[in-house]
């Protein structure tokens, strides 16, 4: 079925800051079932702990019974690579899917030094908890691409979603950023859509441009497909917006995860929002799903909501874990599940 447009929020965060390798900031959740049973959350992180002065970031993992309570699991699931260019910073925003022999595929975002393009790359597994790069890059543009999510289809091959953006490198972040995708059949070798993007610009709340988006493929003829994706809103005029340190060539100096939460904090905004598609290539109006109450606001969300991973739970109904942050800065991940529409 067309998955609802109506989202109840879930009490509390489902995962949050508890050791030195996720203690500065954590986000961009990607949600799997385990075969036997259970659920395990990959997510981004950064914290004391990270493997190298110069490292922005990498993923980690939790694992549930229930979907509600997590545990994290020692040890990092992939980290940034010092001697690779395009993987030298951060890894982050991870997607994954089941491949071929058993094993496990992640796709995730990569990044080098500030003045060089995001790329996505991938590493396969065959426990989910020990990863192996593969070799090159996966999907990569003039501008940078990034906020991976995989669409699997019945007969193996699959559709990757990502943002393509252009930035303003004296700014904190993005300046335009629409989904584009890529077909594939292995995949390792995608196919870019030719002419497909997707990007609803409607007010001045959706005025930055989208960060990640995840499509749902419908299970019958007559459904739509569902793509739930996030954006960001635009800083107040006359803001005077700090340098985001993924941008700056001298971030490797600083502490990268309190800089970047000051430009998240510097006057911009995050929403969830729903859209619906008949081919999953042309899409309708869109609607907000998750709206946090604003600066100085209540919630896990008030400032930001971001970087979404759905998973159905039961039949037709699914949970939605994103990237949350409050009035004071601080990044968790929090949940959402599909009601009725009152």
């Amino acid at each position: 079925m067309t998955i609802s447009k109506c989202w109840e929020k879930e009490t509390g965060p489902r995962l949050e800051g508890s050791r030195s390798l996720d203690s500065s900031k954590l986000q961009a959740p990607c949600i799997t079932r385990i075969p036997h049973g259970g659920y395990r959350l990959f997510y981004t992180a950064v914290g004391p702990a990270r493997p190298f002065p110069n490292c922005q970031g990498y993923i980690l993992s939790a694992v549930s019974d229930d979907g509600l309570t997590f545990k994290t699991e020692p040890g990092i699931r992939l980290a940034p690579q010092p001697d690779v260019p395009h993987m030298s910073h951060r890894v982050l925003a991870p997607s994954v899917t089941m491949c071929d022999k058993g094993r496990w595929r992640m796709f995730f975002e990569s990044r080098g030094a500030a003045d060089q393009p995001t790329v996505i790359c991938s590493a396969v597994s065959l426990d989910m908890l020990n990863w192996e790069f593969e070799e090159g890059i996966r999907l990569q543009g003039i501008d940078s691409l990034g906020g991976p999510r995989f669409l699997k289809f019945a007969d193996g091959s699959g559709r990757l979603h990502c943002f393509a953006e252009k930035v303003d490198k004296n700014r904190s972040c993005k300046t335009t950023a629409d989904i584009i995708c890529a077909d594939t059949s292995n995949g390792i070798n995608f196919e870019m859509q030719t002419g497909f993007s997707f990007r609803q610009v409607q007010t001045e709340f959706d005025s930055m441009g989208i960060t990640a988006a995840e499509v749902i493929a419908p299970t019958k003829v007559d459904e739509d497909y569902t793509m739930v994706y996030s954006e960001w809103q635009d800083v107040p005029a006359g803001t005077v917006v700090p340098l985001h340190p993924s941008n700056d060539p001298n971030a490797d100096k600083k502490e990268f995860a309190a800089a970047s939460i000051v430009a998240d904090m510097s006057g911009y905004r995050s929403r969830i929002y729903t859209a619906y598609s008949h081919d999953g290539l042309v899409w309708n109006q869109s609607e907000c799903i998750i709206n946090g109450s604003g600066y100085g606001g209540q919630g896990l969300d008030a400032v930001h909501a971001e970087d979404m991973s759905l998973i159905e739970i039961s039949e037709g109904v699914y949970r939605m874990y994103y990237a949350a942050c409050d009035k004071n800065g601080k990044w968790t991940i929090a949940s959402a599940i599909t009601s009725a529409c009152k």
